[in-house]
């Protein structure tokens, strides 16, 4: 199974009636296959929500295509039974004055309202012991009794209800204490193994970089920088991923130690007022699996000369 983004862009109408445009996402383009995790990252603002939502379909796609096995996902009727996404607020999905496993039970009156009892406690049993949750400990309580690492791991359950191939994780661990962090990007590995897909989204580059085969750098609503995280990280080609990680703290240097990160030459589509106005030329590849875009009129072969 393949999730694939095409060329896919995401406008706002803003300002009195509507007058303004406000260009979210432009000509994003990468792949999720099944049993791989993509990291998605980028500043907050750089448009990573919008596309986790265009994923899901809960916010519509304004040019490009978004298919699943080559079939656009506007078409698919059963597209929730592939496709489920986790957010980063595991409070905001539950209604405080209902149980926590009322979210489960939407599932079946929505998936499987015939369904037998016996059959159906079965399979939430399965599904709470793939994500670590003892059922006598979450069954049955409200939200204000259980953790955030709890209710994310419930929420993932839910998903896993129907079998999904895909999960679409926007910033799920951030409002999450360090130790349980670990626990749910842990988890995250054992469904992979799995076969289930899984863009991560986030902002937290060691994160990203624990947990992902692929990378993809998202600013301004473009992707700047995509490859093989091994690449991505290891050899950063584009100013602004560089200017990410050389801000990233060093646990063994004290703040007063650290240097300022040098500025990076003001030649690339987003350094500099020169190159804001030229044509997007997409991305090249800078090395086998490892693509950077920068704005270069016509041919793309310029950029090459930026990252050397």
């Amino acid at each position: 199974m393949m999730l694939r983004l095409d060329r896919v862009s995401k406008t706002f109408r803003t300002g009195s009636f509507g007058g303004r445009e406000l260009h979210a996402v432009r000509e994003v383009g990468f792949e999720v296959a099944q049993g791989e995790v993509v990291s998605l990252i980028g500043e907050s603002g750089s448009g990573k929500t919008t596309l986790g939502r265009m994923i899901l379909r809960l916010a519509a796609v304004s040019e490009g295509s978004i298919t699943l096995d080559g079939v656009d996902i506007a078409r698919q009727k059963d597209y929730y039974r592939s496709v489920q996404g986790v957010f980063q607020d595991p409070f905001s999905s539950y209604n405080p004055i209902f149980k926590a496993d009322r979210v489960l039970e939407m599932i079946r009156q929505r998936f499987f309202p015939s369904m037998g009892a016996a059959d159906w406690r079965a399979r939430v049993e399965s599904s709470l012991a793939a994500v670590r949750l003892d059922p006598g400990g979450v069954l049955g309580k409200y939200p204000h009794q259980l953790s955030g690492g709890q209710l994310q791991r419930l929420l993932i359950a839910r998903a896993l209800l129907l079998d999904i191939r895909m999960l679409v994780a926007d910033e799920i661990i951030s409002m999450l204490d360090a130790s349980t962090r670990i626990d749910v990007l842990n988890l995250l590995g054992e469904l992979k193994g799995r076969g289930l897909g899984i863009l991560f989204i986030t902002h937290d580059l060691s994160l990203g970089n624990y947990v992902s085969e692929k990378t993809v750098v998202l600013r301004s609503g473009r992707v700047v920088e995509m490859g093989r995280t091994e690449l991505v990280f290891g050899n950063p080609l584009h100013p602004y991923t560089r200017n990410l990680l050389g801000s990233v703290p060093r646990l063994h240097r004290r703040w007063s130690e650290e240097e300022d990160a040098p500025e990076e030459e003001a030649t690339c589509f987003y350094h500099g007022a020169a190159g804001r106005d030229a044509t997007w030329p997409g991305l090249v590849e800078a090395e086998p699996g490892h693509f950077v875009g920068c704005a270069t009129s016509g041919t793309c072969a310029p950029a090459l000369e930026l990252v050397r």
